[in-house]
């Protein structure tokens, strides 16, 4: 009977690759990817970082005030979040979908799992 399933499993061997790529690999929701919060933080980081410095050089040629008062760095750093925040609402959709779901399906492990060893201590 294990030789079944592991013949089973060699015969979708070479689907399980194209069905992964596509998302729709057993255990796992279309689109998902293993680590999503990481890469949802990465590119969060990737936009906030190109937003600063687009901000950066725009204060440098002088089209944004390059400062309030002696705040240089915290008012370009300000400036950048208020930018990139929007931006990465509507550029990044996708990636928060797929951390939250990832995130929802820990959370609703660690339930069942805290409920498993409640009703066992009962």
């Amino acid at each position: 009977m294990t030789s079944t399933s592991e013949t089973g499993n060699t015969n979708r061997a070479p689907h399980a690759a194209s069905d992964a790529a596509s998302g729709t690999a057993s255990g796992t929701a279309p689109g998902r990817t293993p680590r999503a919060t990481l890469r949802y933080t990465a590119m969060r980081l990737g936009v906030f970082l190109a937003c600063f410095v687009v901000v950066a050089v725009l204060a440098y040629v002088g089209v944004l005030p390059e400062a309030i008062g002696k705040a240089n760095p915290l008012w370009l750093l300000m400036l950048a979040m208020v930018v990139s925040a929007p931006l990465s609402l509507v550029l990044l959709r996708r990636q928060r979908d797929e951390m939250s779901v990832q995130i929802a399906e820990r959370v609703d492990r660690a339930k069942r799992k805290l409920a498993a060893n409640q009703s066992q201590e009962d």
